[in-house]
């Protein structure tokens, strides 16, 4: 994978611009990522390839302060400056090897502390983001149960429109984007941004480590991770498994949308289906 002389001239303007230099580059499939120095910090510099839901992540990161998240130095669409975050590895790390009830107590621990400070005006909703629901409706695409795309827009409806305490969440906050620093521990990274009550934050979480189902989608498991959330952080246990519910099933289509394949085997739906029978009070 290159990247293209457009994107090279983004990398190197903002190089310039933010004074760094670089130590180390490489390319994932929608970011460019540059590890070096400014000054006497150790930083990151992402450039985002093309707008999407990434592109003003350097505006949500500000809005939370390093607040149990990455602290931004530098920030433009499409690009930013952060921290590095030493040695850097993933929560999902710890689920993978046993030892789930820390990795939920490290997210609990990561979404007490994100508070942000910025207006929600500005920022997408989750009604807003419930609208791919009338998209795939209208496709008439994908392998999805219509039976669960329908139960699971209902719910997200219903829970939508008896939301308290709305504010500005992270929007995909689960164990590949909580990273370990030596020095402030569990660090949410890349947020996408999005208005909502703390019930719906928690969502991402349930569905993941996304490649390991005999984990996330093991009722028990489930069970466990709910009632750590709700004592941590206060939460109503009733909603939180509506919202992951629903957002599981979103994140299928978002996935259709995406081009997959075979959704109906995509990681999200086996938690929905997992859940399904768990859901109590919202759907009356």
């Amino acid at each position: 994978m290159s990247p293209d002389g457009h994107i090279l001239r983004r990398l190197n303007d903002r190089v310039q611009a933010w004074r760094v230099l670089i130590d180390e580059t490489f390319e994932t499939a929608s970011s460019i990522i540059a590890y070096g120095r400014r000054d006497v910090d150790s930083v990151v510099l992402k450039l985002v390839k093309h707008r999407g839901d990434e592109w003003d992540a350097g505006v949500v990161l500000s809005a939370f302060g390093g607040r149990g998240m990455v602290r931004v130095h530098e920030f433009t669409g499409g690009a930013m400056l952060l921290e590095r975050l030493r040695p850097g590895h993933s929560l999902a790390d710890l689920s993978n090897h046993g030892r789930d009830v820390e990795a939920t107590g490290a997210l609990a621990s990561v979404i007490g502390a994100m508070q942000p400070n910025a207006e929600v005006r500005r920022f997408p909703t989750v009604e807003e983001w419930g609208s791919a629901f009338a998209r795939h409706a209208a496709s008439a695409g994908g392998s999805l149960s219509p039976h669960l795309v329908s139960q699971a827009e209902q719910v997200y409806a219903r829970l939508a429109s008896t939301q308290t305490r709305r504010r500005l969440l992270h929007g995909d906050l689960q164990h590949f984007n909580v990273l370990f620093d030596k020095d402030r521990g569990w660090v949410g990274i890349d947020p996408k941004g999005v208005v909502g009550e703390l019930e719906f934050e928690v969502g991402a979480a349930l569905r993941n480590p996304c490649d390991r189902p005999d984990i996330f989608a093991d009722p028990a498991v489930i069970g466990c991770r709910v009632a750590r959330y709700t004592a941590r952080l206060s939460l109503d246990a009733d909603r939180v498994l509506g919202w992951a519910f629903a957002q599981a099933v979103l994140s299928a289509i978002w996935a259709i949308e995406d081009g997959i394949t075979d959704p109906a085997t995509h990681s999200s739906v086996q938690l929905a289906l997992a859940v399904a029978p768990m859901l109590n009070g919202v759907l009356d």
